[in-house]
């Protein structure tokens, strides 16, 4: 599907409140994209599942590209939530910090439904550049990257780019990794992997 030409990603919608149909329209929207993926989902299943009529849904999102991109835009409102929330609980910690935040990946990544990033799995539905869903999953992976080199260098690491790297790869393949094994995969194990990296790393 070709990238919405109206949409701009410079325009955050995150503090913008919608009306309570357009509303309704995003949470039906979330819950299947999340479970089916964005490209398996049409604009007709949505709004019988929403209870509203197409028009509806247009004068609110004026695409399916632009509905898929506020999904995004909301899931990685609540991604940062969580993200802080285990930074907040370890004050001036950061390798604590990451370890909290992965003890809580690994628990989600067992519950059934689970798939993994919505982020990621985005990304790889949308591999051409430019496209709005693409362009919030990417925003939110380069941050977390960011933030993940940041944290590594707090912890002392000689190569903070490198641990944050391999911080990042091991999410990553957490998330990837839950939907192929499911409950009792190794994803269970993400932050038990991660501070041996940690270790490894600061002992390098």
């Amino acid at each position: 599907m070709p990238a919405d030409k109206n949409f701009d990603p410079s325009v955050s919608q995150e503090t913008v409140a919608l009306p309570p149909a357009a509303e309704k329209i995003l949470d039906v929207a979330r819950d299947l994209f999340y479970r089916e993926g964005i490209r398996a989902i049409g604009v007709d299943e949505i709004v019988k599942k929403a209870g509203v009529t197409k028009p509806s849904l247009y004068r609110s999102f004026s695409s399916k590209d632009e509905l898929a991109a506020s999904y995004l835009r909301k899931y990685d409102l609540e991604f940062w939530k969580r993200f802080d929330e285990a930074v907040a609980a370890h004050p001036g910690d950061p390798r604590a910090q990451i370890i909290a935040f992965l003890t809580r990946v690994g628990k989600r990544s067992q519950k059934l439904g689970y798939r993994g990033c919505g982020m990621t799995n985005a990304a790889v539905e949308y591999p051409e550049p430019g496209h709005p869903a693409r362009v919030v999953s990417e925003e939110n992976k380069r941050e977390l990257r960011r933030r993940l080199r940041e944290m590594a260098q707090g912890m002392g690491a000689a190569d903070p780019d490198m641990l944050g790297d391999g911080l990042l790869l091991l999410i990553e393949g957490a998330y990837i990794s839950s939907q192929i094994f499911g409950p009792g995969g190794p994803s269970q194990s993400v932050a038990k992997h991660a501070d041996w990296l940690i270790g490894a790393s600061l002992k390098g």
